[in-house]
């Protein structure tokens, strides 16, 4: 568990962990240089928790630290503002159990604090059940980083969360193991992703596609076997036509300031139509001349 100024949540998060009804679990908190109460928090539960700490560096030099000092045969992540459900690892580690093949076990989850049918309970497909590459390259992570449990062995073998990009390592980690090894779900909800701060996050957009679009190119590049069933074109239209629709989820969320940027990459993929053109070249234009055109459209 990552920790940087999570004094609001921090400690639903660890009780989460210690009410599970799996009962052999070594939790280890990464505290990342947090200026908040939060350490005060965690030194509160004693030798219930192992405490780490480092410099503020990020939320994955965090987890490759706790992965590190880890010992079990499994491990889970999960974030210091998100919780499980008492039986979430207990479920995880009898589905690996029943699978010796499977490296992972993944379940449904549920964004807490989005309006709308965007905070619905969702429980993913199972994805050993179709292409699992071409589904994993069409969208973003396939579940979120706190939904499944991994056995040690071939996490530690794949080197852990790589930390040249900020964001989506918990997608690159993912693809390199899930495309090519088993995996097996669980098909509950056991797994509550808590989101605040909603502003910071839609301002983050245009970063998470970039990231997401630049993860998918390098595991191509560094994978050609998990994708060489597919042709050229199907890996174009997976990688860089997810670029674009990206670009247009956040056109028409009239998210402008992410899709405008979105937009300038996707013109040199070569993934879209002339149709597209409409879109893509203003998007050249200087960002207040951009949205008012888009605004003027709107009236």
């Amino acid at each position: 568990m990552p920790c940087y100024n999570a004094e609001r949540f921090v400690a639903a998060a660890v009780d989460s962990v210690l009410g599970q009804g799996y009962r052999q679990v070594e939790l280890i908190v990464v505290d990342d240089g947090s200026s908040d109460g939060s350490i005060e928090i965690l030194r509160g539960y004693g030798e219930r928790l192992r405490l780490l700490t480092q410099r503020n560096q990020g939320p994955y030099v965090a987890r490759n630290h706790g992965l590190q000092a880890a010992r079990g045969a499994y491990v889970a992540f999960l974030d210091a503002d998100d919780w499980w459900r008492e039986d979430c690892l207990e479920r995880l580690q009898t589905a690996l159990a029943a699978c010796p093949s499977c490296v992972l076990a993944y379940c449904g989850w549920q964004s807490v604090g989005l309006p709308g049918r965007r905070g619905e309970p969702f429980v993913p497909p199972d994805y050993e059940a179709e292409d699992k590459a071409a589904r994993f390259l069409r969208g973003a992570a396939p579940w979120p980083i706190h939904a499944a449990l991994v056995r040690r062995a071939p996490l530690v073998a794949a080197g852990g969360f790589r930390l040249d990009l900020p964001t989506c390592m918990d997608y690159d980690l993912w693809l390199r193991l899930g495309v090519s090894q088993r995996i097996v779900r669980v098909p509950e909800v056991m797994a509550f992703y808590r989101h605040h701060d909603g502003g910071q996050i839609t301002a983050q957009q245009w970063r998470q596609a970039r990231n997401s679009w630049l993860v998918k190119r390098g595991f191509v590049r560094r994978a050609p076997q998990a994708v060489a069933h597919l042709s050229r074109a199907e890996r174009r239209a997976l990688i860089d036509g997810g670029l674009l629709r990206r670009g247009y989820d956040n056109f028409w969320r009239r998210d402008l300031v992410s899709a405008q940027r979105i937009f300038r990459r996707a013109l040199f993929t070569r993934a879209w139509g002339g149709g597209d053109l409409k879109y893509l070249l203003p998007a050249w234009l200087p960002a207040p001349v951009f949205q008012w055109l888009v605004g003027a459209r709107d009236r």
